[in-house]
């Protein structure tokens, strides 16, 4: 007997849901020069991972720089359903964009407290991290001129010599919490060498912080973030503030990365092409052919994040991109828009015209792109273009793709 399928189904209705799921994606991405895809679910066991080590101190999300580049909004909501209270963004700014995804919870803002800001910090009811008497002064000034209660957060340099009061400001300040009503929702400070396990300044910072820390009584307290996490439970006081491990960048980069890898980035093959031995690939002319090779041109460049250090010459090789399963060598320079890769070891036609190449994923890693980079896997994911199509998986991502961007096309004239 035959069963006639439903004469008003979808292709997709007559797939396996893992089948409808990569028609939507190619549908999704059929005409993407680069695929951005990111892992709402890797988020999410990132932040359960880092809160089940900070045990019993909260667990925060750090989403400034719009989430290290992966969209603030769709990690906060992420973060928010596996039960994270507390955010932290650099910027008003920020706050102002996560306050339409995050309704209710705690948002600090790093950079704190500017004249004539506190209007806006009452309107969002986000907390500003104030490290100057000045930034206090003013908002306390705020506070009584408007009656306005919301809090803030006090930034103590205990090292870093960035941010913060010094010791001997904090400690000036003391008195008004043995006073009450005071305002203060809690007292942080940052670790300057927390990813270099036995540096020396890490139990120092660390006995300063407790010391001070202390005589803010009833008042909760943060030092470490991501890496900090991992130095122990003496550095985890009452809540930890992890940003670069959530997104799967190495929070211990003396040993095994405990994070899983969070983004996965594509670029389409536009062309390739044979070159014979001796002929140069690329500006510069930096990298000639050794034997008779074929090179892929693969549609990314510095515009989208790629950055120019990862390219190669003659006597230094590059990074290495991953086409029809194997990596294969960048070969010359990269360019604005465009990147060249020697596919001469891969099997005859493994690799043709509109293929995706990776750039992350599939074993290259974000710190080892950061390596390649001259930099470090934090400036990776924060400089990832926005001609990428991004596609969210797991979590709530509906919808599934953000396509990239159209440039708008100026009027004749």
């Amino acid at each position: 007997m035959h069963i006639l399928p439903d004469p008003n189904a979808t292709v997709a209705d007559l797939l396996t849901p893992e089948a409808a799921k990569a028609a939507e994606f190619a549908a999704a991405t059929a005409t993407s020069s680069g695929v951005l895809t990111i892992d709402l679910d890797a988020v999410v066991a990132n932040w359960r991972k880092l809160e089940k080590t900070a045990v019993p101190a909260e667990c925060a999300g750090v989403v400034k720089g719009d989430g290290y580049g992966c969209g603030a909004g769709r990690i906060a909501k992420a973060l928010l359903g596996a039960g994270c209270k507390t955010f932290f963004v650099a910027t008003l700014g920020e706050a102002r964009a996560l306050r339409e995804t995050v309704t209710a919870a705690a948002i600090y803002v790093l950079d704190g407290f500017f004249p004539n800001s506190g209007d806006e910090f009452a309107k969002l009811n986000c907390q500003p991290v104030i490290g100057d008497l000045y930034e206090l002064a003013e908002w306390d000034v705020f506070c009584r001129r408007t009656g306005w209660r919301g809090g803030a957060a006090l930034h103590i340099d205990t090292g870093m010599s960035r941010l913060g009061l010094t010791i001997s400001e904090a400690q000036s300040i003391v008195p008004r919490i043995v006073a009450g009503d005071h305002g203060i929702t809690l007292v942080i400070s940052h670790l300057a060498c927390a990813d270099l396990v036995n540096h020396q300044l890490n139990a120092k910072q660390a006995a300063a912080f407790r010391e001070i820390a202390g005589q803010f009584t009833g008042v909760s307290a943060s030092l470490s973030a991501s890496s900090g996490i991992f130095l122990g439970s003496q550095f985890a006081f009452d809540l930890v503030r992890p940003g670069a491990a959530l997104y799967g960048i190495n929070p211990t980069p003396e040993a095994d990365n405990p994070m899983q890898p969070v983004v996965d980035l594509k670029a389409r093959i536009v062309q390739v092409r044979s070159v014979e031995r001796g002929d140069t690939v690329g500006y510069g002319a930096t990298w000639s052919a050794r034997r008779p090779s074929k090179i892929a041109v693969v549609s990314a460049g510095y515009a989208d994040g790629y950055f120019r250090a990862a390219g190669s010459s003659d006597g230094t090789r590059g990074a290495d991109v991953i086409i029809a399963g194997q990596r294969c060598p960048i070969a010359g320079r990269i360019s604005m828009d465009l990147l060249a890769v020697d596919i001469t070891d891969l099997p005859a036609n493994a690799a043709r015209r509109g293929m995706m190449a990776t750039l992350i994923g599939d074993g290259i890693t974000v710190d080892e792109l950061g390596h390649h980079f001259g930099t470090i896997g934090y400036e990776v994911l924060t400089s990832l273009g926005r001609r990428y199509t991004r596609i969210y998986k797991g979590g709530d991502a509906k919808p599934l793709t953000e396509p990239a961007p159209v440039e708008p096309v100026a009027p004749a004239s």
